[in-house]
């Protein structure tokens, strides 16, 4: 998001970051997470969530609690694996958020951001709207220290043995920056 700021008659564009939706909005489940992260974190992992797409925030916040029930209860895991998920409704949601390790990417959940778009990409990329959550998302990391400045995008699938984030929404990652 940009802001456009005028001191003293110059116009100034600021890098703003984009409106994340918290998990109060959508979850009236706890997080059970302690392990906190670090700031300047080395990567920002991409991964969809090989459920079902959602375009408007009501499906989205459905779904988010489907992913949640997944992993906490089934699963046993103290709170959804993701930092931050992204509909294709363009909204950003809260998962873990900013401070506390996921469990999204084994062997780099301490030294990473965990970023799912909802939905299967294996065969067909996230709408603008998504990837440009995505890529606002990212911008606001590394500007707020979240992210190292040297900081690598990567795809789940280069750092472990799965098909994540899905072939299509994959080859769409290779052209971001980083």
């Amino acid at each position: 998001m940009k802001v456009l700021l005028v001191l003293s008659g110059i116009l100034f564009v600021v890098q703003g970051c984009p409106l994340i939706i918290s998990r109060s909005e959508w979850s009236t489940r706890a997080s059970l997470c302690t392990h906190e992260l670090r700031m300047s974190l080395q990567y920002a992992v991409i991964h969809h969530s090989d459920g079902n797409r959602c375009f408007s925030m009501s499906v989205c916040k459905e779904q988010l609690r489907n992913i949640q029930y997944y992993h906490m209860v089934t699963r046993n895991w103290c709170d959804i694996g993701y930092n931050f998920l992204i509909g294709e409704d363009g909204k950003i949601y809260e998962g873990r958020g900013w401070t506390k390790m996921g469990a999204h990417t084994r062997g780099y959940n301490h030294i990473s951001l965990g970023i799912s778009i909802m939905g299967n990409f294996t065969s067909v990329v996230p709408n603008r709207k998504a990837q440009t959550a995505a890529q606002s998302l990212i911008q606001c990391a590394a500007s707020r220290g979240y992210l190292s400045p040297t900081y690598i995008l990567m795809g789940h699938k280069q750092l472990g043995s799965t098909n994540c984030p899905g072939n299509a929404l994959y080859n769409v990652i290779k052209t971001w920056p980083r």
